[in-house]
């Protein structure tokens, strides 16, 4: 598998541009906090003290959430370009990132020098979440030298600096965007182990140690990227329309929201397929690949395109 470590990472079309975008509980509205027709952002988080973070040009940026201010480059060094996959700490002050170069490294949110966290095991390694207490990192790795390396995702979990490395899901079907829920008791991925149709990936549930596999959305959509509220009272994940393969850019996409009674890690399938339509968009890759919820639960960041 051959790569490009110096690749700055997507750009938009002619005629393209991309809206940060903010999605409120409270009255369900959507607001553009930043556009921008000549740089192509994707996957915020937000952060406790109220900016967002999220990924350009192969670097991370960070604005003040109520767009007050645009995007400024993060000055996070010694790390090769960035991909769209990067974590809050949550001790607030540190970011895991992925690299294009297949690991994963840790780096001050503020700027600073960046280490890296995983070996050279022969593996590509994409970050998806950090553990509640922060001593953990979930995380997909892939074989390079498989036939169909895309589809050879499976879940891992590891300590922060690099060690106690462990299989969670060990399924030949792909998975990806493992995120722990608010509690620790569970981690949120999809995954296409239950479906035989190439592609059709579903939310499912998995304890930290492998066990209690559970299929979660059951439906025709393609559906990806759990994400749950801070609070543990909501989540939200992105679908794509039927017969999709991966998580593309440029589809028509849906955001769907997710509530029920008691912590999300005990919601089962009865509260995931009565999850509503809140958002429809022109997005998909970049739009909602990582958490993106306010602290406080009352809203999420995505990103969407239209030409």
């Amino acid at each position: 598998m051959s790569f490009d470590d110096e690749a700055p990472g997507r750009v938009l079309a002619p005629g393209q541009t991309c809206r940060i975008r903010i999605w409120r509980r409270a009255d369900r509205s959507v607001t553009t906090v930043h556009e921008s027709a000549a740089r192509l952002y994707e996957a915020p988080n937000w952060t406790a003290d109220g900016r967002l973070v999220l990924n350009a040009d192969g670097v991370l940026w960070t604005m003040p959430a109520d767009g007050t201010d645009p995007p400024e480059p993060v000055g996070i060094t010694g790390v090769p370009p960035l991909n769209n996959d990067h974590v809050l700490d949550p001790d607030g002050v540190t970011v895991h990132v992925s690299a294009n170069d297949f690991h994963i490294w840790s780096a001050p949110l503020a700027g600073g020098p960046a280490t890296r966290v995983t070996a050279d095991d022969g593996g590509m390694h994409f970050l998806h979440g950090v553990s509640p207490d922060g001593s953990e990192l979930a995380y997909v790795r892939l074989d390079p030298s498989g036939e169909d390396v895309w589809s050879s995702g499976t879940i891992r979990v590891m300590g922060v600096d690099g060690t106690a490395d462990r299989a969670v899901t060990t399924e030949p079907a792909s998975a990806d965007g493992p995120e722990w829920t608010p509690d620790g008791a569970w981690i949120l991925f999809n995954t296409e182990q239950f479906e035989a149709t190439p592609g059709h990936a579903q939310i499912a549930r998995v304890r930290p140690d492998g066990t209690g596999i559970e299929q979660l959305t059951v439906d025709e959509h393609v559906n990806w990227f759990p994400h749950p509220a801070p609070t543990d009272d909501a989540a939200v994940y992105l679908s794509f329309p039927p017969g999709t393969e991966g998580h593309p850019a440029d589809r028509r996409v849906r955001l769907r929201l997710v509530t029920g009674d008691g912590p999300v890690g005990d919601w089962g399938p009865e509260a995931w397929q009565a999850a509503e339509t809140i958002v429809e968009l022109d997005g998909g890759q970049g739009t909602l690949n990582v958490n993106g919820w306010a602290p406080d639960g009352s809203a999420f960041a995505f990103v969407d395109y239209p030409a």
